[in-house]
């Protein structure tokens, strides 16, 4: 999986969308990442076509929203994402979030007939706190590949990220420049400044620095190449420790669903 990705949550325009996705993968990305509920798997999947890259070279994730998650709902709606993406299988299918209709064992269970037919690669799992990673641990016949979470310097997912790295499970981190609000972040603008980069820079640097894989959203070429050179980014010991030590816990998505 590549240690960095485009996300597209919130990307509902559809030319925009597509030509995001097109870009990103033009520039150098090889992984995008979807949900049923972005409803817009057909417009990334047409960004995907479009791109001069071939699809098998495209690392694809989308998400199984919490009204799917029954074992028949699963199937569908998995089916149904394929379709709309234009793909006859993803690289990592996520439980989306661990509510509603989700059952541990009954909706895993319908992931591992997926892997089996061939419609998904891996199994994700996403905002799940560390007791639904562990449960989820023992009754996936496949294995747990990912936990997608809201990780960023102002998140810093400890506890979370020990479970998981117990467990040999990937972080993929969303919303990695938590909405916008690293820009306003002293310690970040400082060290932007010594390297001569952007607070986006430091940030998806300081991730990739934990093991962790980002998805930052952007649909302008701008901020897409500015993500991109992110990669480009050493951080230092110093850097680390000092973006270690910012000790608050701003979370930027908290619907009334949330497991937490």
């Amino acid at each position: 999986m590549p240690m960095l990705g485009l996300g597209t949550w919130q990307n509902t325009d559809a030319d925009e969308c597509r030509n995001a996705v097109q870009t990103a993968l033009e520039m150098g990305y090889r992984h995008i990442d979807t949900a049923q509920a972005y409803g817009n798997e057909a417009e990334v999947g047409e960004g995907i076509a479009a791109a001069d890259v071939d699809r098998d070279d495209v690392f694809l994730a989308t998400k199984v929203w919490i009204d799917e998650l029954a074992y028949d709902d699963v199937i569908e709606s998995t089916e149904a994402s394929l379709e709309k993406l234009g793909v006859d299988y993803v690289d990592l299918l996520y439980v989306h979030w661990p509510s509603r209709e989700y059952d541990a064992e009954e909706t895993l269970a319908a992931f591992d007939e997926l892997v089996d037919r061939g419609l998904t690669e891996r199994v994700g799992i996403s905002n799940f706190e560390p007791e639904q990673v562990r449960e989820a641990v023992e009754l996936s016949e496949s294995g747990v590949f990912a936990n997608q979470i809201e990780m960023h310097p102002l998140l810093q997912q400890e506890e979370l990220r020990e479970v998981c790295a117990e467990e040999d499970i990937e972080i993929v981190a969303y919303s990695p420049l938590a909405r916008g609000a690293v820009f306003d972040v002293d310690v970040l603008s400082d060290i932007a400044e010594k390297h001569d980069a952007s607070e986006a820079q430091v940030s998806l640097a300081w991730l990739r620095e934990k093991g962790v894989t980002a998805i930052p959203k952007a649909t302008s070429e701008a901020h897409i190449r500015d993500n991109w050179e992110s990669l480009a980014l050493e951080l230092d010991d110093e850097d680390v420790a000092a973006i270690d030590a910012i000790d608050v816990e701003d979370r930027r998505v908290d619907p009334g669903f949330a497991p937490w």
